[in-house]
């Protein structure tokens, strides 16, 4: 879908602003050729992460390029994986940058104030409404040019997730949903258990008590909320707690698993090593 001057519509934020679900697989393998696989398996998006696996700016300009060449050729009915990038850190030159690769969806992490979630919807749209810095002719984002009314259209089309994941970011979360610019509060359950106590434990009652009490204050602003949850019971109960947009695997670790399991049923268990008392 596009607009008058063929800027696409972000299908995502309009689906998560309806609170309608949107399902989505993590990608971590730094890998374009997984990329575009993945992209037409029916993912409603696909997250593209640069905070804790290998993706750089231009490897992520080379996934974004295999999901659109992947969604391309999908029919009509089938669909299309919409592209979204989480940055190493909540930095506007980064955003920047990335906005400028053509992302329309950011996930930035660690917004722990409402201030810096008000500092990150100002970076991520051009004058008056933001501060970002005005390079489009030279970037894929307006092909060029090619979109002629980019400038006018491109703060519509731009979405802002942003990542609660400690004990100070829950404190705040009503102001941070509430925050002009953000368009959803992503719930991060692997930092916030070990903020509050728990590391290595987010499925510790009391995190996943935090988390819903979480969800029900980002609704209460009228936010969408979105989580990754990769077993899959526990994916179900927070799309039934009312998330909206649910990441519910993670490409490398399906690869790793299935590869275990798949050696695993065709070799015998090693015998185990002795090791003496002095280690020898």
């Amino acid at each position: 879908t596009t607009i008058a001057s063929g800027l696409p519509v972000n299908q995502f934020k309009q689906a998560i602003s309806q609170h309608n679900r949107q399902i989505g697989l993590w990608l971590a393998t730094g890998d374009a050729y997984v990329a575009e696989m993945v992209a037409g398996t029916g993912f409603d998006w696909l997250l593209i992460d640069g905070e804790h696996a290998p993706n750089d700016l231009r490897g992520t300009l080379a996934q974004l390029q295999a999901i659109a060449s992947a969604t391309s050729t999908l029919p009509a009915s089938a669909r299309a994986a919409h592209p979204v990038v989480r940055l190493p850190t909540a930095d506007p030159v980064l955003v920047k940058q990335y906005l400028e690769l053509g992302v329309q969806t950011l996930l930035l992490p660690m917004i722990d104030t409402p201030e810096q979630a008000a500092s990150m919807a100002s970076a991520m749209r051009y004058p008056p409404m933001g501060n970002r810095g005005i390079g489009c002719g030279l970037a894929r984002s307006s092909r060029w040019n090619r979109f002629s009314s980019y400038l006018q259209e491109a703060n519509a089309q731009v979405c802002l997730l942003v990542q609660v994941e400690t004990v100070e970011a829950l404190n705040n979360i009503d102001e941070i949903a509430a925050t002009p610019g953000v368009d959803g509060v992503f719930i991060g359950p692997a930092d916030l258990s070990a903020s509050m106590g728990y590391l290595g434990q987010p499925g510790h009652p009391e995190v996943v008590a935090a988390i819903q009490k979480a969800l029900a204050r980002i609704a209460a602003a009228g936010k969408p909320s979105g989580i990754l949850a990769t077993q899959e019971a526990q994916a179900h109960q927070w799309l039934e707690a009312g998330v909206s947009f649910a990441a519910v695997g993670v490409d490398i670790s399906l690869l790793s698993m299935a590869a275990q399991g798949l050696a695993s049923r065709f070799t015998q268990t090693a015998s185990p090593v002795v090791v003496s008392r002095n280690g020898y």
